[in-house]
């Protein structure tokens, strides 16, 4: 294939919109023209030190989203908290999944990425060619009503909040960082949605692949697509970011490239530590790279 992206903008990053902070201040104004109406209703979930909850609140277009808010059951202050997105098709997963953060005396609010888990796959091509009714709109601003949701618990300490996700995750980690003003910090572990034009070319798996076959089909729609994804790309949201940022790649990753994180790095317009894991995967570290996201938290929490 031939590189649909470099070819009409002629470099490999896409440029920022005019009408970014615009495009993003509508779509938060609509969404907030809805109360967050949180509820949390307690789930036995079997665990001895941790509380669990299914919390709802309302998101894009006043749509409701739900969320498991995990707290240690040990908790005499308000706590610092950890807002998380998932990989692509993952959504919240199970109450008892990912304990990490909760042990680490965090509140943990995971997010249900909208229309994804229970075995389906994400939707990153719907709307793909109309970005004020693409997928990811939605679903950045549903994460950063999560953060206003968060931030309204009163277990939650709401001048310590941090936002962190893998892959398409930490794709909208990035993208949470620059609509969400105060967070303490942003994780992006190999994120997604990032420099779309080289990863276009590069990815060998994946979400990618789905955009390229799109194109493939679909050339006369390139120009649409690329203002679509200029809207929630990686190295866009970077280049608005205002809380310390932390992103780490894998070098072997074939469908997040490590180029793209770096892409990223190299745009955050806030302080920003980039981690690179030789030999790595899209796993980008596993275990290594989670123990050092928790040097960082500690370190940002205070």
């Amino acid at each position: 294939m031939t590189a649909p992206f470099e070819a009409l903008l002629g470099h490999e990053l896409l440029p920022t919109p005019d009408d970014y902070r615009a495009f993003w201040q509508d779509a938060l104004d609509e969404a907030r023209r809805s109360s967050l109406a949180t509820r949390a209703e307690p789930v036995d979930a079997g665990l001895a030190t941790t509380d669990v909850f299914d919390l709802s609140f309302r998101g894009a277009g006043g749509r409701p989203v739900t969320a498991w808010l995990r707290l240690p059951r040990h908790r005499p202050h308000p706590l610092p908290a950890v807002v998380h997105a998932n990989g692509y098709g993952a959504g919240r997963l199970s109450p008892i999944d990912d304990l990490t953060w909760s042990a680490a005396g965090y509140a943990h609010l995971v997010v249900n990425t909208h229309g994804q888990g229970g075995g389906s796959t994400g939707h990153l091509l719907d709307g793909i060619d109309d970005a004020e009714r693409s997928y990811y709109r939605g679903v950045f601003v549903d994460t950063a009503r999560a953060v206003e949701a968060a931030r309204s618990l009163s277990e939650v300490d709401a001048t310590r909040v941090a936002m962190i996700g893998n892959s398409q995750g930490g794709g909208i980690a990035l993208g949470v960082g620059a609509l969400v003003p105060d967070l303490v910090a942003v994780l992006a572990q190999a994120p997604f949605l990032t420099a779309a034009p080289f990863a276009l070319q590069h990815a060998a798996q994946g979400p990618w692949t789905e955009v390229r076959r799109y194109l493939e089909e679909h050339p006369d729609r390139t120009s649409a697509v690329a203002r679509t994804l200029s809207y929630v790309d990686g190295v866009t949201s970077a280049r608005h970011a205002t809380a310390p940022g932390w992103l780490s790649a894998g070098l072997a990753d074939d469908i997040c490239p490590p180029e793209t994180a770096r892409a990223a790095t190299g745009a955050y317009a806030a302080p920003v530590a980039f981690r690179e894991w030789p030999g790595a995967g899209h796993e980008a570290g596993g275990t290594a790279d989670r123990e050092a996201a928790l040097t960082v938290l500690a370190r940002r929490f205070g």
